[in-house]
């Protein structure tokens, strides 16, 4: 059967000599203030940028610090960071502090640097000069190189984790949730393997997780959960060991094809970074 179904009604045809119909006209301008609305009735505040940065060097976790060079809390250490432009946002206010106070850019490190917004710090007594808010960030990277410092930092630094309190302002906060966040990201994601050498031993991934946590593993429990996780490692090619060390050859691992685990590797119940 031809014809419109049952029910649509057939859409309507203009007439062949039709006139075409005529531009709607531009919406008019909206006032930039809306009416009623009045600014200065708001005490003005700015705005800022903090950043906690982890990696791993020489066995230990690390994070990077800047010396500050200007009041207050001039020469003290602290998380680097600073002021939002005016026409910036906040995740591009951090790259360039990052980029500015310790000369690690985006491109700097072996794998593109990830900053993963932690939450926002708003007491009115946070910072001695005016009322300002910060938003924090958080990293846990490797392959990352050694800092120099520039604009209001004096000098910048990897500075182990054990030895980096007391921080200016209210760094010190800022820096213990990063670091849950960081513990946080190695249960449920894959980002421990990105530590290792391309092929390592679970023991070598063992470390990194005890590193990070602060915490030591249990070595036959870690084995089976790490094994057990799909995706996580996979053997090396032709099953190769890694030999020279006392007791029988370990067996090498790569990284697996996973991003994210399940289940996740929790860590011992009870302990937090």
């Amino acid at each position: 059967m031809s014809g419109p179904a049952r029910g649509c009604p057939e859409p309507a045809r203009p007439a062949p000599d039709a006139a075409a119909p005529a531009p709607a006209a531009p919406p008019a301008p909206v006032s930039a203030v809306p009416e009623g609305y009045d600014p200065s009735a708001f005490e003005p505040f700015a705005v800022t940028v903090d950043l906690a940065v982890f990696t791993v060097r020489s066995g230990s976790l690390h994070v990077l610090l800047v010396r500050r060079g200007e009041e207050p809390y001039r020469g003290c250490w602290a998380l680097p960071g600073g002021f939002l432009h005016p026409r910036e946002s906040a995740e591009r206010a951090a790259r360039r502090e990052l980029a500015e106070e310790t000369g690690i850019a985006q491109d700097s490190a072996s794998a593109p640097l990830h900053l993963e917004q932690l939450r926002t710090y708003s007491d009115p007594d946070r910072d001695p000069r005016m009322r300002v808010v910060s938003v924090a960030y958080a990293a846990l990277v490797p392959g990352l190189p050694e800092p120099t410092g520039g604009g209001d930092a004096a000098h910048a630094r990897w500075t182990a984790l054990a030895d980096a309190r007391p921080l200016a302002f209210d760094h010190d906060q800022i820096l213990a949730d990063a670091h849950r966040r960081g513990g946080a990201r190695l249960e449920y994601t894959c980002l421990a393997t990105a530590f290792c050498p391309p092929e390592f031993t679970l023991g070598e991934l063992q470390q990194v997780y005890e590193t990070v946590w602060g915490v030591a593993l249990d070595r036959p429990n870690f084995r089976r959960k790490v094994l057990a996780t799909p995706g996580f490692v996979t053997p090396a090619e032709d099953g190769r060991r890694r030999t020279g060390g006392r007791g029988k050859p370990a067996v090498l691992y790569r990284a697996g094809d996973a991003a994210v685990l399940h289940p996740p590797l929790l860590r011992p119940e009870g302990r937090t970074p």
